[in-house]
């Protein structure tokens, strides 16, 4: 898949006049930064465009990038794209990524680390069908679910210890729905914005339950980076990182100030509706996904200590993680926390 990159013109961006190549000076922070001169910055995602992006191409859209001197690269990913090996190979600075890779850097001796977690909450989610007794997550035990390669690495030992789910009742999901519309005894994996959407469109109101509500603490659209240009190029992080933030937190809030950011989704996707991203929206509002937790008190992008050890700790217990980690080499809380959007 082609990586499209959004560079916004500084006049529509800012609703400035003058030719090409004007030196217009913009503040930021208390000073002025030439738009000829802005930092460039690259973040790749983990996936096609799409609402659960939003605050990213919103910071775009709205010059909130530009208002703190940065030329930001969204580039979207896809099926073909690696994020972790683009990273890692210096093609890109930042990533969408979570809280596992970003233990897995530790385990693994890689000088990389997470520095905000746009989501609260995994949007990964258990989908059941209506009006069958599935009504919960402790109700699905020896039931049949469709479980991908990645959740039975991920969520699905979580699953497994918390609920006594069982690898004889998990059953391979192609990310084909036509098995579970097919039988109503199915239930299986999803993305809270995306599948419970689609299987709406087959015909079926689905019961959908959030694993993170059960206590699977799985950070989730973060932004990672490596330890070198934390260390180096400290500022230009942290002002990337409020912009991004600034850029959820107004992104979140819907009605007309995102249209420019949800045509610069479609854009990018042209698979992606306003309907689609009007539900995502709606379904990432109602669940707190960007809002809920510790968002609430220390701003969008919030993580924690406290949160982070819980994670690794239950994570390690169910055998995904080695004990004895030094979890505190996974992130950095420097450039968070700071109230943005409480």
């Amino acid at each position: 898949m082609t990586m499209s990159k959004f560079r916004i013109d500084r006049r529509a961006a800012l609703g400035l006049i003058g030719g090409a190549g004007a030196s217009v000076l913009i503040p930021v922070s208390g000073r002025s930064v030439n738009a000829q001169t802005l930092d460039k910055v690259s973040y790749q995602t983990n996936w096609r465009a799409q609402a659960e992006h939003g605050g990213f191409y919103h910071a775009v859209a709205a010059g909130i990038y530009r208002k703190y001197g940065i030329d930001a690269d969204i580039r979207m990913g896809g099926p073909q794209q690696n994020p972790s090996a683009l990273l890692l190979g210096g093609r890109v600075d930042m990533i969408m990524s979570n809280s596992f890779e970003a233990i897995n850097y530790v385990r693994e001796g890689i000088p990389y680390m997470c520095i905000a977690s746009i989501f609260q909450k995994d949007p990964q989610v258990i989908i059941s069908h209506p009006g069958v007794g599935h009504d919960n997550l402790a109700a699905l035990k020896g039931k049949p679910i469709l479980i991908g390669a990645a959740g039975r690495t991920s969520f699905w030992p979580f699953l497994k210890a918390k609920f006594g789910f069982t690898d004889e009742q998990a059953r391979p999901y192609t990310f084909n729905m036509a098995p579970f519309l097919a039988d109503k005894q199915m239930s299986q994996q999803g993305f809270l914005s995306s599948e419970p959407y689609a299987i709406q469109q087959g015909g079926v109101n689905p019961v959908v339950h959030l694993i993170a509500d059960a206590g699977f603490e799985n950070y989730n659209t973060t932004i990672n980076i490596s330890n070198k240009m934390v260390a180096e190029k400290k500022d230009l992080v942290q002002r990337f990182v409020t912009a991004s933030l600034e850029g959820w937190a107004e992104y979140m809030k819907g009605g007309p100030a995102i249209e420019a950011a949800n045509a610069l989704i479609k854009k990018d996707n042209p698979d992606m509706s306003d309907d689609k991203i009007a539900y995502a929206i709606k379904v990432m509002n109602e669940r707190g996904i960007v809002r809920s937790g510790d968002a609430l008190r220390l701003g969008v992008g919030a993580m924690t200590d406290a949160r982070w050890k819980s994670f690794y700790d239950t994570m390690a217990a169910t055998g995904v993680f080695p004990t004895g980690l030094d979890i505190k080499k996974a992130y950095s809380l420097e450039f968070i926390n700071k109230g943005i959007g409480a």
